[in-house]
């Protein structure tokens, strides 16, 4: 499916700005790749360094917001989910990184977990990506892969760290 270019007098409006990943959206070939990887050092300088307390609260408001102008920039471009709308993929990638135990390491497992699960869209990713409409069918797909990939990174991490206790 052909997209329609992006206008970039969009970028001048906040909300579209935001959903289009701070203009990471834009870039080819991959913008969701982009899109996580511009993610990467909001999370390490601005999320990483917070507590639990403020951390959910953040991603919950992210997750709201990104609901409303991220349908907003779709309704804008004239499509349901247009590729250059990552702000998706920020927020699944930052639920991805949720409790995340300390190290570079587990930031790329986290991010490379989450591509995965965004690309392949294993059950129930491709349905809720085929099936809902609007700014939440935008956000939801993303926030389950970026569920799945929080529930493998604390899987991994509780049980290396059941294996180093009893070891």
């Amino acid at each position: 499916m052909k997209h329609p270019s992006v206008p970039l007098r969009l970028l001048a409006d906040p909300g579209h700005f935001l959903a289009l990943g701070c203009g990471s959206g834009l870039l080819p070939p991959a913008p969701g790749t982009w899109g996580t990887a511009l993610a990467v050092p909001l999370w390490w300088a601005l999320l990483r360094p917070l507590p639990l307390v403020l951390y959910v609260p953040l991603l919950a408001m992210a997750i709201g917001l990104g609901i409303w102008f991220c349908g907003r920039t779709a309704a804008a471009l004239g499509t349901e989910d247009h590729p250059a709308i990552v702000w998706d993929e920020f927020v699944g990638f930052w639920l991805a990184c949720l409790a995340l135990p300390a190290g570079w390491y587990w930031m790329l497992a986290a991010f490379l977990l989450f591509r995965l699960f965004d690309i392949w869209k294993p059950w129930p990713i491709r349905q809720l990506d085929r099936r809902l409409k609007g700014g939440l069918g935008i956000m939801l797909d993303d926030l389950v892969a970026g569920f799945f990939a929080w529930l493998l990174l604390q899987a991994s991490a509780w049980l290396l760290s059941a294996a180093t206790i009893s070891a």
